[in-house]
């Protein structure tokens, strides 16, 4: 996002006067839609939100230093540190901004400000945000008893015993200041390195004395707030960190119940920062979420993302990628597709925007294409799979044959075992875009499949559609032709390209499904 017309530059950074005449500064960084970012504390130091575990890669976020931190100026009156006084900048923000709504992300104590804004300005928000929220806005506060319950979770870990003895000796009059570098080993999943470097700045990064103010008497009034939530159309994002006491994941789940359209994500062994605990894990349900173009749903505790296109009453066709690629792979098929059907493609688990719950293999992608079609209601659909994503759509089609209406199978592997056997892969140097743990476990499947793997096919009812790559394919094509062999009624087309057909050649392709009936 190019800097806004009239924006002056101090210290580098863009900056703006809001209501009050005092200037305030914002960063911008990343590439996309803009999202603003109001950093929690609160009253802390923008920096300690990096980019947002890689958000900078599907967004531009528009970070603002609060009034009195980073590069924006100190106000003239210290009583409008107060969080309810502070709902004026985002709206001066926005104004200057030149955006009619906005996309706005709150971390902690700001998601109490990104809250009023909503409530106090309802038709300018596009979506929100709340990322291990704080809740006092609308009455649901972490009390004490709460957060020192919520700790116990770390009993096990080697330094909890020193940490407790530190925390227990706290008191209702210790200053904030002090207590922080007490409280803040309990607020990450790993006290690992990366969280003491990240815990070490908090102190220089904090304004002490505005954060006091920050929460003074007559900052909330959570029954009118949860009143004017009531008109809020935008959905809402709350992100918990299971391991978190401010907000516990069942406080948090208060909170998003005071929105009318919100979800609750609860991050796994996560605390307080989840993008520091683990970047992938923060990044991909708050991507998706901001994606418009991305839906998601989840099956046996698996959330998976999907994109789905064409008419809302068109026949269903169900879009399946191969290892270490994503739903986006389809989209030139899924475009051409989507004038006359209702296009899904899927991010399997461990790829895209899904989750990378760790678990892997053909048995789980299964059920989780099963679980898919279930909950969206498409028994019956078109479904259409490459690869690793082809082998696992035709052992739901084996197992559940009503699920599935037409199959297409493109290069396909034949669960034969492997020889000679693959071995254990050493991961890039690079962080690939999927789950690198599937990589053995996939491979393991494919060294010594299930031999019912195979016996079964003639169970697949589906008419069925086999599309091989030929001799430039590492598949074995005679294995594909064998295949085609043992379900009943299957037909089998080669188109010579190896075996990324849809991509390489998808008007080939295109043709292909859409004379078989697509």
């Amino acid at each position: 996002m190019p800097r806004p017309p009239g924006a002056e530059m101090i210290n580098g950074m863009p900056q703006f006067t809001t209501y009050d005449g005092t200037r305030l500064a914002y960063r911008i960084r990343g590439e996309g839609e803009p999202l603003v970012v109001l950093p929690g504390g609160p009253m802390r130091d923008q920096a300690y939100l990096g980019d947002l575990g890689g958000l900078t890669a599907h967004r531009t976020l528009i970070v603002l230093d609060p009034r009195g931190t980073g590069d924006s100026a100190v106000p003239a009156d210290p009583h409008s540190y107060r969080c309810d006084r502070q709902v004026a900048d985002v709206e001066a923000l926005r104004a200057h901004l030149g955006l009619e709504r906005i996309d706005l992300l709150g971390h902690s104590g700001s998601a109490n400000l990104a809250t009023l804004y909503a409530a106090a300005h309802p038709a300018r928000v596009r979506s929100l945000v709340l990322v291990t929220p704080g809740g006092r806005a609308v009455g649901c506060g972490v009390t004490d008893e709460e957060w020192d319950k919520a700790a116990e979770v770390f009993a096990g870990r080697p330094w909890y015993a020193e940490a407790r003895a530190a925390l227990d000796a706290l008191d209702s009059d210790t200053p904030a200041r002090d207590a922080a570098p007490v409280v803040l080993p309990f607020a990450y999943g790993r006290w690992d390195e990366a969280a003491r470097a990240h815990a070490a700045a908090a102190d220089e990064q904090t304004d002490w004395e505005a954060a006091a103010a920050f929460y003074a008497p007559g900052a909330f009034d959570p029954e009118a707030t949860r009143a004017a939530l009531r008109d809020l159309d935008a959905p809402v994002l709350v992100l918990a960190g299971e391991y978190d006491g401010g907000p516990t994941p069942a406080k948090a789940a208060a909170i998003a119940a005071c929105f009318p359209h919100a979800e609750l994500v609860v991050q796994s062994e996560a605390g307080h920062f989840p993008w520091v605990d683990d970047v992938g894990a923060f990044r991909r349900p708050v991507a998706a979420f901001l994606d418009p173009a991305v839906r998601t749903v989840t099956v046996d505790g698996v959330r998976l993302a999907y994109r789905v296109t064409g008419p809302e009453d068109a026949p269903p066709v169900v879009l399946v990628h191969g290892r270490g690629e994503d739903g986006t792979t389809w989209a030139e098929v899924a475009a051409e597709l989507a004038t006359d059907r209702r296009v899904y493609a899927l991010d399997l688990r461990g790829h895209g925007l899904s989750d990378h719950p760790g678990r892997y293999g053909f048995g789980l992608f299964r059920d989780d294409i099963g679980g898919f079609l279930k909950a969206l209601g498409l028994a019956g659909a078109t479904v259409v799979g490459h690869s690793m994503g082809g082998a696992a759509v035709y052992l739901l089609a084996q197992r559940e044959p009503d699920l599935i209406g037409r199959l297409v199978l493109e290069d396909t592997p034949v669960f034969f075992p492997l020889d000679p056997p693959r071995g254990p892969v050493a991961p890039p140097e690079e962080p690939p875009g999927f789950d690198w743990r599937l990589v053995g476990a996939v491979n393991a499947e494919l060294n010594d499949p299930d031999p019912a793997w195979r016996d079964d096919l003639p169970s697949i009812t589906a008419p069925t559609l086999l599309v091989g790559g030929g001799e430039r394919s590492h598949l074995p094509q005679d294995q594909v032709a064998w295949m085609t062999g043992r379900i009943p009624g299957a037909r089998h087309v080669t188109i010579d390209t190896g075996h990324l057909i849809h991509t390489e050649r998808p008007t080939e392709f295109l043709a292909l499904i859409r004379e078989f009936g697509v």
